[in-house]
């Protein structure tokens, strides 16, 4: 597996939070789909309001 780095924003009440974090996955695809599932879950947030702007390596 490799590290990947995702970036991005998401809604708030008080506009937007951006973000910065590593997740271990097979590929980039995967990484976007965990990134997606953990703020969803933590925040409460649909995929909709989730603006991912860099995944790398």
């Amino acid at each position: 597996m490799s590290q990947f780095t995702v970036t991005g924003q998401f809604k708030t009440r008080d506009g937007h939070a951006e973000f910065e974090k590593t997740i271990d996955a097979e590929n980039e695809n995967v990484a976007r789909e965990h990134i997606l599932s953990q703020l969803g879950s933590q925040h409460g947030l649909k995929r909709t309001e989730i603006d991912l702007e860099e995944v790398g390596q």
